[in-house]
């Protein structure tokens, strides 16, 4: 296992859930915040958060999401469908002793976090969401519409459709690869404007192709970028990329779910220049009916994707605002 940098005062436990084991990092006494990361991460990525949530009261608890760091990592794709991440962490929030909890999630994470609250409200009485807007579920196929896009060119999401594909790209040299798609998504360090998007695939090229090198976001050290390097060159990337490759069958799973609002006490957090929140602008608008318990957005200026590490500290101060906002 990689040794977390400069992370102290948090407790590990490996808990029973439907994939066989979730692992989470556990810091502070209080109500339960549940902290779920997006890709390519891990628990790791709300480092920041642990301590200035424990310290304002709160029970946080951060996952490794079923896949990923020292959870389970089931071998059939299918099994990373978002009905049993959700059962994932309703199992994490029973294991822990509780019967209710905050779930906060960034990129792949807000989703999740979205259609935990979504589906289980007896479980999930608030949510905060980073980086990626609550969408509800309904149009085409995911797949159609995702092929789509980009003409020419083939959207990243198609590109990692197809099993063991984006593999080769990236097990060859992990570090490399997170460190060029950290910085092309990173406010400081993302191509100018103009330049060739990192979201797209020229075809018979690589999504490496069009990824800035040679210098590291300001939020993210050698040591940060060894530990992200170190956990997923032990696991592999398969079990994080099978999440993308269960888009269609959770449009099927959520069908009874189409359109429907989110009614709980609900956060939103994007940054200016994340495609992420600039592409979903719709969504954005859209929160009046979809988000109607929305009591806290922020749309950070010059913030890229990587929200809670670029901006920890003003994410720390909205974040431990909206919580202490809640009902209890």
């Amino acid at each position: 296992m990689s040794q977390p940098v400069s992370v102290t005062g948090i407790t590990h436990h490996l808990v029973p859930s439907p994939a066989g084991r979730i692992h989470l990092v556990e810091q502070g006494s209080g109500p339960l915040v549940l902290l779920v990361h997006g890709f390519p991460e891990f628990w790791y990525s709300w480092r920041h958060q642990l301590p200035a949530l424990a310290a304002a009261g709160y029970r946080a608890v951060a996952v490794d999401v079923r896949g990923y760091g020292r959870s389970s990592r089931p071998e059939d794709v299918a099994a990373y469908r978002m009905l049993d991440l959700i059962e994932d962490n309703v199992a994490v929030v029973h294991a822990l002793g509780e019967q209710r909890a905050v779930i906060v999630g960034h990129d792949w994470g807000a989703s999740i976090a979205a259609n935990s609250a979504l589906v289980r409200p007896d479980v999930f009485r608030a949510v905060g969401l980073l980086s990626v807007p609550y969408a509800p579920r309904g149009g085409p196929r995911p797949s159609e519409v995702f092929a789509s896009m980009g003409g020419e060119e083939e959207f990243y999401v198609s590109y990692f459709q197809e099993p063991e594909r984006a593999e080769a790209e990236i097990e060859p040299d992990v570090r490399g690869w997170l460190a060029g798609l950290y910085a092309a998504l990173s406010a400081d360090t993302m191509p100018p404007a103009g330049s060739l998007d990192p979201h797209f695939v020229s075809r018979g090229g690589t999504l490496r192709d069009r990824f800035p090198a040679g210098r590291l976001p300001a939020w993210l050290s050698e040591d940060d970028l060894d530990v992200y390097a170190a956990e997923f060159e032990r696991t592999g990337m398969s079990g994080a990329l099978n999440r993308y490759r269960n888009m269609d069958r959770d449009w099927e799973d959520l069908a009874d779910f189409d359109g429907a609002p989110i009614t709980q006490p609900s956060l939103f957090i994007g940054g200016a220049l994340d495609a992420s929140t600039t592409w979903m602008t719709d969504a954005i608008q859209a929160y009046p009916t979809t988000l109607p318990g929305l009591t806290s957005s922020h749309i950070l200026d010059g913030c890229g994707h990587w929200i809670q590490q670029e901006r920890r500290e003003e994410v720390n101060k909205i974040l431990t605002g909206w919580l202490a906002s809640l009902p209890a």
